[in-house]
This record gives structure tokens, sequence and C-alpha cells, in this order.
């Protein structure tokens, strides 16, 4: 790929006053629904001007501020991931990543190196770790955690964030009116769920700098628009990040070049009042991660029936009447609601609440909210046709079923096969209507769009594996229309200029069933083609990200 200037001359040419700047964009594959085609675009400021072929592009070139010649490049508009907690992120990707450790004693060696290369840190942070796979499936002990520390306070998030462990240290430091061993989910020398997990991750937050903060959001958000996201939608709430957490970071968004954020704030609205409050915060909706239950590898994600490998159904956290009142309050507020759901009895609860609520207020200004529930992986056919009946959005993580889908992944061992064949039932949503909008949850799963696809395309129970053009729709417009936007998230003209390019091999148009052909390359089709993500295929790499446009990556090579 490369521009008819320098990047020294791009950068002193004056923009012609009066007038928008102008970029065409040409010899590359344009991935958009107007032209299937295309091999050039237009750009007039921050918006999509015109989309078509090379031949016509040479009516453009003398008109414009600047010359992008792509050299074969995919152009593709900018995913959206639609569930990420930004600083959470920024930390792991700074901090102690322990996503790599295999054994309790691969976990203390982590520990301990970084204890030591950090002396002045008041409270040590770090995230990833996962027992399930570990000899006797057993994390470090307390014990353990406070030799490794030299005695220093620690807070140490599970892969899932539903759990974690601390040191006596971290203990230690909560205040006194705060008895953590009479909190729901204080297990003694097991990792703290529940209101123990969350008093202690308030803690541990509370001890980041607001310049530690920055830094993490900053390094985050550079990693999102390196893998060619434009979009984020942060999952905040007073149980997860804090009000100047999310403050901070829409702000920074707003005044740096980088992706944009769209924040959510977790907290049940009862009132016009509590929703003004949301809005004060600057978030789009009461929605993302307000908890109706917790997850399948803490063993909190509430279940019909018991756990597989444990003799309780997990935690409910939420009931039909707060549901219904929380989603009925916010609907009349104008304002977007949500929840956090993953077991069965969860989402059974969400989908009766919201019932409940569309018969207060109308099913119609229901659906118009456009409500939305995260992760939604433990649906029934009732729970799937809630979902299409009230048009709630299903903000799903397809990276989920592939770190813990199969016949003996970690969904298995907590369900058993056959409850664990039904999670992430993809295909089923898209038959039903049901918007997706998809998302990686970073730092649980990392922020990889085009692994993403893969993952759903190649979903490990092959009857819930979706299409890649569907798959690709969902984590571009489907984030777009989750926040009630459908002219955005495609490369069409008056669509906004947020936009990726790729080295990528071949375009193809690919389908999920095995009983037909897997790709096609036929123009005849009039279908854009996407690259193959076939699994053991190198994905593709992005060379630069576009947002509102203006360039906020350039990959180095470039």
């Amino acid at each position: 790929m490369s521009d008819s200037t320098t990047p020294s001359e791009r950068s002193e040419r004056p923009v012609r006053s009066g007038r928008p700047r102008t970029v065409l964009l040409r010899g590359g594959e344009v991935h958009s629904p107007a032209d299937p085609f295309a091999t050039a675009m237009v750009v007039e400021g921050d918006s999509v001007a015109w989309v078509g072929s090379e031949g016509a592009a040479d009516s453009f070139a003398d008109g414009v501020d600047e010359v992008v010649h792509l050299d074969g490049a995919l152009v593709t508009p900018a995913f959206t991931d639609a569930h990420v907690h930004t600083t959470a992120t920024g930390l792991a990707l700074t901090g102690l990543d322990l996503s790599g450790a295999r054994s309790p004693a691969d976990a203390l060696a982590g520990i301990r190196e970084y204890a030591g290369a950090r002396p002045g840190e008041r409270v040590l942070l770090g995230h990833g770790w996962d027992s399930t796979d570990w000899p006797g499936g057993r994390p470090p002990t307390r014990a353990e955690l406070d030799e490794a520390t030299g005695g220093r306070p620690l807070y140490l998030t599970r892969v899932d964030v539903h759990s974690a462990l601390v040191t006596t240290a971290l203990l230690d430091l909560l205040p006194a009116a705060t008895d953590v061993t009479a909190l729901p989910g204080w297990h003694g020398d097991a990792p703290l769920t529940g209101a123990a997990h969350h008093a202690a991750r308030a803690l541990a937050h509370a001890s980041v700098t607001p310049a530690q903060r920055a830094e993490a959001q900053r390094a985050a958000l550079r990693h999102a628009a390196a893998h060619g996201i434009g979009t984020l939608h942060e999952c905040a709430g007073p149980d997860i990040s804090g009000a100047d957490d999310l403050t901070g970071l829409l702000a920074l968004a707003a005044e740096e070049p980088g992706p944009r954020v769209v924040g959510y704030w977790a907290e049940l609205v009862t009132s016009a009042a509590d929703a003004a409050r949301v809005r004060e915060l600057g978030a789009a909706g009461a929605a993302g991660d307000l908890f109706a239950d917790g997850s399948l590898g803490s063993h909190t994600a509430h279940l019909q029936a018991p756990y597989a490998d444990a003799d309780h159904r997990g935690t409910g956290l939420l009931d039909t009447g707060a549901v219904a009142a929380h989603v009925a309050a916010c609907t009349e507020a104008g304002l977007q609601a949500g929840f956090h759901a993953i077991g069965d009895a969860a989402l059974s609860t969400v989908t009766e609440g919201v019932r409940a609520a569309a018969g207060r207020v109308g099913t119609g200004r229901v659906r118009a909210a456009r409500h939305r529930i995260e992760h939604a992986e433990m649906l029934t056919p009732d729970t799937v046709a809630a979902f299409a009946e009230f048009a709630l959005t299903a903000s799903v993580q397809p990276a989920f079923d592939a770190a813990w889908g199969g016949e003996d992944g970690m969904y298995a061992r907590r369900l058993g096969r056959e409850r664990a064949r039904t999670l992430n039932p993809y295909a089923a949503l898209l038959r039903a209507g049901v918007p997706l909008a998809f998302g990686s949850d970073s730092p649980v799963t990392p922020l990889d769009p085009w692994g993403t696809l893969r993952a759903a395309a190649f979903h490990r129970t092959p009857g819930h594996r979706v299409s890649v053009r569907a798959a690709f729709t969902a984590h571009t417009r489907g984030g777009w229309r989750a926040i009630g936007r459908d002219d955005a998230g495609v490369l069409v003209p008056g669509a906004p200029a947020d936009y990726a390019l790729w080295h990528t091999g071949d375009l193809v148009v690919q389908v999920p069933d095995d009983r037909i052909a897997a790709w096609s390359t036929d123009p005849r089709s009039g279908t854009p083609g996407l690259p193959d993500l076939t699994p053991g295929r190198e994905l593709p790499v992005c060379l630069r990200t576009v947002v509102a446009g203006r360039t906020v990556y350039e990959h180095p090579n470039e």
C-alpha cells in the first residue's frame, strides 16, 4: 500500500478552504454492499462519499487532497467491539498476565518475578489465571500468594473476572467496617466471588492513580486500533470500575485520536432521577454488566439445575420484579437498559422481567428501545423466542466458545456435555431474527476481531455456526445497531468514515454447513468476499485504522 505523497508532504499539504478534506483510496478491494466489485472509495471529511470501480476512480483523482494506492489491500468497515473493560484491558496489557500459567507453580513464579520488578507499587494487580486444567484443578493458596509477594497486597482476577485471588495484606487494607468474611462470596482460602470480590476489587482499583489509569486506557485504545477496531462499548458500573473511570475514559477518547468509546453504566434505574444520573455520566444506557448472575467458570452463573461439578445452582442476583422495574423505567426515560445474564435461570428471569415491563409500558416501546443482554450463553428455545419478541440485542462473545467449548472444555466440565452443547446458539438466534453484536469482554478474551469471526463460523458445536458474512455483520453493523445507529458500520455513501485496511489472502464467501462447498469465489454471486478464516490459516494483518476520517493507527512497516 502506498500514498501519492510522502508522509511529510501529506502532513504539510494544505486543505482547500471551504470544503472538507477528501481522500481517494484505489487499487484494492472495498467491502461494500453498495458495489460487491468495488476497488475504490472516496472519503470526504468524516464520511464516505463514494464507492465504486477503478475506472470511475479516475474522475476523482485530480480533485482530491490525497490518493491512497491500496496495492491490493482489503478495505472494510472498522470493527465494533460491543463489550470491553478498557482500563482492565490496559492493566492486563501492561501488568501481570497469568494467562499462560499452566500450574500453581507457574503462577507463583510469575507473581514473584512481577513483585520483584515493582518494589514501589502499593497494590500488585494481575489477571488471567485459570486453574481448570491445572494439576488438581486448584489455584494457589493464600499462604502461597503471601509468600510469593513477600507479604504485599495482591489482587489477581480469574480469566472470567468473576472471582479473584487476594493476599492477606490486601484484605488487611479493607476498611475496619468491612467484615469481608461475612460477605456473600467469602469462601475462606478459596477465590473471592460475589460481594466479597466486589469489595476487594474496589479497594484494588482505588490504588490505581489517575495517571496510571489514563495510561492503561491509552494502551487499550492503541491495542484496539491496531486490530482494526474503530468503536468500543465500555461496560462500566459501580461494582466494576467506578464513575471516575468511566468519565475519565470518555473524556480521554473524546480528546485524543483513537477508537470511539460508547459507555454503559450498570446500575439499576427506578426513577427519572436515576436515569438522569446515568446520562450525566455520559453513558448511552443503564446496561452492560448489570449482573443478573455471574460466570460459569467461577460457578456463579445461575442455573435451572445444579452444576455437574458442584452441588449448587449458582447465584441469581436479580429477581423478575427488579428486572421489570429497571426495563420499564429506562423505557419511559428513553434510555437503553440491559443485563449481564449467562445461566439459563438468569436468562429466564431477565426475559420474564422484560415481558412484565412490556405489559406496563407496551411491547412496541420496549422493542423500540433496543435493550440488550450481555453474554446470553445458556439460552433455551423459549428465551430465544423472547429475545426476538422484544427485539433484545444479544451482545455475545464467540471467543468464549473457542476458549471453553468442546467435548472436553470447561463448559462440559461445569455442565456436562449435553448441556454444554446448547451454549452460545448463534445460528438459532439469527434464524429467530435476534440482533447480534459481537465483542470480546476484554480482558476476558483478547481484542481480536478476525479471531472472533473465526470462532463464530467454526463454533465447536457445528449446529451453532454462522456464515463468516453474518459474523462480520454482527461485528461491524451489529455494534452500531446496538446503540441505535442503522446508518453506520458499512461502507456506503453517507456512512461514517470508520474503516480499516488489511493485508490478507484471497477473498472468499464461506458458509458454515459442511454438506455444501465450504467457500466460493464465484463473482456471479454478487456477494462481497471476505478473508478465508479456516482454522490454521493466517488471519488478516491491520495496515491502517481510520475513525471519522482520521487515521488512528498505521502499521509500523507502512
